[in-house]
């Protein structure tokens, strides 16, 4: 389990704050060198897909962190699992917080009309992987084994 004994994942960094900060990391390095996604801001048609994405990512943060408590456990990396959830988004991926942040920051992406926060999202997912998911995952199996193993042979990691 967590580093120390501890019952946690041992996460170091609450995972919403590596989107955030290379969102704002992206957004700062458009002030001084600005690269529009489209020369004349978003067209209708982008604006609709980010209003969706934003949607997705209410949904699936809310649906998934209602689970959480249902189940009596905590949506927070830093604090002891007390049960797997398998129901819900969860069927259909094992992260879908992560993915609600994903859409969340290609949303906002598509707001700010920028192209660098999107050229960063490939290291955002890379840090959650390394820093966030392997450790959660180390965690889980340490903590569940054989239940967990079987949940992750059946449900994808992202999507």
């Amino acid at each position: 389990m967590g580093q120390a004994g501890n019952d946690s994942s041992a996460v170091r960094i609450f995972p919403p704050f590596i989107y955030a900060g290379l969102f704002a990391l992206g957004y700062s390095v458009h002030r001084f060198v600005p690269a529009h996604l489209w020369p004349d801001g978003p067209p209708p048609a982008a604006r609709a897909v980010a209003w969706v994405l934003l949607v997705v990512w209410l949904g699936l943060s809310a649906s998934a962190v209602f689970l959480f408590r249902r189940a009596g456990t905590t949506p927070n990396p830093s604090r002891p699992t007390t049960a797997i959830v398998v129901h819900g988004p969860f069927r259909f991926t094992r992260n879908p917080m992560y993915v609600s942040l994903v859409a969340l920051y290609l949303s906002l992406t598509l707001f700010v009309n920028s192209v660098w926060p999107l050229v960063l999202l490939p290291v955002v997912i890379a840090l959650v992987q390394r820093q966030v998911i392997a450790r959660e995952e180390a965690y889980l199996e340490a903590k569940f084994g054989d239940e967990y193993r079987a949940y992750k042979a059946r449900v994808r990691r992202w999507l």
